[in-house]
Parts: structure tokens; C-alpha cells; sequence
């Protein structure tokens, strides 16, 4: 339930983005005013959902999302020709499972309006999701020349390059070197445009480890700066652990047990163990 708790706190961030869709104009059609009160409706639901946590009752929830996406089928069968109605709507049938429909939704926005970034990204990220990473790279570049600032989108594009790396390579699209170099910066590209985001600071430290000659002291200095930030207690044992680890690849076994006595959480525990293994003797033979 926590990770469906993390879905729609995600989501709620999403729908605000997209508050520029149903901004009324001065002479606010039909269709805006529906759309806004759609899109306030599902922000409402959700917002609803996140608050209930672990008391969520997921059938009430699949039949509020249903009534949602039903009020999305009749606005774009009155106004086929409004771009803005397709892109919350195909971004809501991807979050429920219907990637296939959402796909061709955020086609026709974008056949509507090239220009909305949102669409390219959330292209990029349902083919990529399909193992389809050669044909998502054009859309998460489009997605990034229209909005060069939204950490999102250099998120996205790090972890395409990341887990399709060697279809990239197979196709002659990437060196290794060149991947790795802009898989590197489109992380680092997330951080710096979202310099509160913990998530993007802890993926520019595990970035480090997969370059094909892992930088392990740039990856320490991304684990200590991170640990003297203001996270949360689990958040940071997560960083002792990757800390320690860094310091068992540059041959510190000291540091790394002082490390490793700072993770206490339980659910940390089998991590914990296995760097432990690694810093005991090895026995004679």
C-alpha cells in the first residue's frame, strides 16, 4: 500500500503541472470548463486516496477512476479537435494499467499540438516501459528541446540510457563512452534543476557505479554530502549503505563498519549482512 501511496503523491504532483490546461480564458469554452472540472475531480480522488493510506478501499477508488475516465471519453467525443483533454486523460489510463489506450491517446494530442512536452515524455516512458528504448529516445529528446529545465524529462532520459544501454549499443546509436557520459549528465541535469529532490541526488551517486569504470570516489563525495543533508531516517540509512559499500571498492573496510553501525533499520538488514559478509576474514585454507 505504501508504493500505491508514492503513485498518487507522484500523481498529485503531476495534475498540478498540468494546471495550465484548464486555466479559464477570458472567454472560457464549454470544453475548458469541463476539462477543469475533470481534472479537479481526479485531483480531488486522488488527493482523497492518498490521505485514507492504508485504509484505501481499493474498489471505491477503481469505480471513482472509472467515473473519471467515462467524463474524459464524453469531453472528447463532444470536442475531438481539444489537445488539452487527451493529455491528463492519457497520462490517467497509463497509471491504471492501460498502457496500450494511453499510448494512442498521447498520439493524438500530440498530432494536435506538437508542442506540449508532457506528451513526449509519458510517449517516451510507455515504449520504454514496452522494451521499445530505441523508439522512446526521440520522444524524451523532444520532450527535453521543448522543456530543458524539468529535471523530470533528464531523469527519464538517464533511466532509458541505463536500462536499455545495450540495445543502444547493439544498434550503434551510442559508444559506450557516449552513453555513459550523457546517461551521467542527464542525472546530474536532475539534481541540479531539482536541488531538493533526494531521489535525483541518490540516482547521481548509483549513476557513478554503472559507468563501464566506476568512479568510486566521486560516487563517496555524492553518499557524504547526501548524508549531512536533512532526509528522513530511513533515507539515510539507505545512503550508510551505499556509503559503506563505496568504501569496501576502494579498499577502506575500517570506515566502512563505522558506516554500517549507523543502519539499524530491520528492513535494512539483509543489505546490512551482505556488506558484513564482505569485511569478514576470509578463512585460511
Amino acid at each position: 500500500m505504501r508504493y500505491l501511496g508514492n503513485i498518487i503523491g507522484r500523481w498529485l504532483l503531476l495534475l498540478g503541472g498540468l494546471a495550465w490546461l484548464a486555466v479559464p480564458a477570458p472567454a472560457e469554452t464549454m470544453a475548458e470548463k469541463t476539462l477543469k472540472e475533470i481534472v479537479t475531480r481526479q485531483r480531488d480522488i486522488l488527493a482523497k486516496a492518498e490521505k485514507q493510506g492504508d485504509q484505501l478501499d481499493q474498489a471505491w477508488l477503481r469505480g471513482e477512476l472509472q467515473g473519471v475516465i467515462n467524463s474524459y471519453d464524453i469531453l472528447i467525443q463532444k470536442s475531438p479537435d481539444f489537445a488539452a483533454a487527451y493529455v491528463p486523460y492519457g497520462m490517467l489510463l497509463g497509471k491504471v494499467g492501460m498502457t496500450k489506450e494511453a499510448v494512442a491517446i498521447l498520439l493524438k494530442a500530440n498530432k494536435l499540438d506538437p508542442n506540449i512536452p508532457v506528451v513526449k515524455n509519458q510517449i517516451a516512458k510507455y515504449l520504454a516501459e514496452d522494451g521499445k528504448p530505441v523508439d522512446a529516445l526521440p520522444w524524451i529528446m523532444a520532450a527535453i528541446d521543448l522543456e530543458p529545465r524539468e529535471p523530470l524529462y533528464h531523469y527519464h532520459l538517464g533511466l532509458l540510457l541505463t536500462d536499455g544501454r545495450d540495445e543502444f549499443i547493439r544498434t550503434g546509436q551510442f559508444t559506450r563512452a557516449a552513453l555513459d557520459k550523457t546517461m551521467l549528465e542527464a542525472f546530474q541535469h536532475a539534481a541540479e534543476f531539482a536541488p531538493d529532490d533526494l531521489e535525483y541526488a541518490y540516482r547521481v551517486g548509483k549513476a557513478y557505479y554503472e559507468l563501464e569504470a566506476p568512479r568510486w570516489d566521486e560516487a563517496l563525495t555524492v553518499w557524504t554530502r547526501l548524508e549531512s543533508r536533512p532526509v528522513t531516517p530511513a533515507m539515510r540509512q539507505l545512503v550508510r549503505l551505499q556509503k559503506a559499500n563505496v568504501l569496501l571498492k576502494l579498499g577502506r573496510p575500517d570506515e566502512a563498519r563505522d558506516v554500517l553501525q549507523g543502519v539499524t533499520d530491520p528492513k535494512m538488514a539483509g543489505e546490512k549482512q551482505t556488506l558484513l559478509d564482505q569485511l569478514a576474514p576470509k578463512p585460511e585454507k
